[in-house]
């Protein structure tokens, strides 16, 4: 699906292992594309308000578990970012963190276990795949400052074997920025997810 300039089709995870196929306008179009144009309206918007989000949801956050946040300062700073914010390709260890409910019956602060992630080389940009659990983002992540890269993708549920293509479901589509904020630790967070939270915050650590 086209954005202005650039369109791009984002990882698609098969049941064999994990595998990126790509369509741009021109050959170089993704190498040197600003996210800006591969993203939609909507998702250019939540990146925006991504301060907003952490004002709103971490106030709620430590309403619903005060301790795990005291816990993992570093984790939950909104300003805590290192150079270098690209991970290198391999191998990873994630967990979601959920801060801030979306409406009744959802938890203010949930911490899911650890499950697997990838980090991929695809050539001028690298890829990031939840491998494992029910709801698995996976897409592409475009250099946007020394300490920040962004992500846009979509969402994989349940048993699905590859993801919709950017753009095609709103629904689906997910937008966050990747930061570094400790030696070999990393996190991903998504401002205004779909469902459920205010606030997504992936923890991200090698595998080995």
């Amino acid at each position: 699906m086209r954005f202005k300039s650039v369109a791009i089709v984002l990882p698609v995870l098969l049941l064999t292992g994990c595998s990126v196929y790509r369509e741009a306008t021109s050959p170089t179009a993704i190498a040197t594309a600003d996210w800006r144009q591969a993203a939609t309206d909507a998702d250019r918007q939540r990146l925006r308000g991504w301060r907003k989000a952490w004002y709103e949801a971490l106030p709620k956050a430590r309403v619903g578990d005060p301790q795990a946040l005291a816990a993992d300062e570093i984790l939950f700073d909104p300003d805590r970012a290192l150079p270098d914010a690209a991970p290198p390709a391999g191998n990873y260890r994630c967990r979601t963190y959920k801060l801030g409910a979306q409406g009744t019956g959802m938890r203010d602060f949930t911490a899911y276990p650890w499950f697997e992630c990838r980090i991929a080389d695809e050539g001028s940009l690298r890829s990031f795949h939840k491998l494992t659990g029910s709801q698995r983002p996976t897409g592409l992540l475009f250099t946007d400052a020394r300490a920040r890269n962004i992500f846009l993708g979509t969402l994989v549920l349940g048993d699905e074997t590859s993801p919709l293509r950017y753009g095609t479901d709103a629904t689906r589509d997910m937008a966050g920025y990747l930061e570094r904020i400790g030696e070999k630790r990393w996190r991903l967070v998504f401002p205004y997810p779909r469902f459920e939270s205010l606030l997504d915050v992936v923890e991200l650590v090698p595998a080995s």
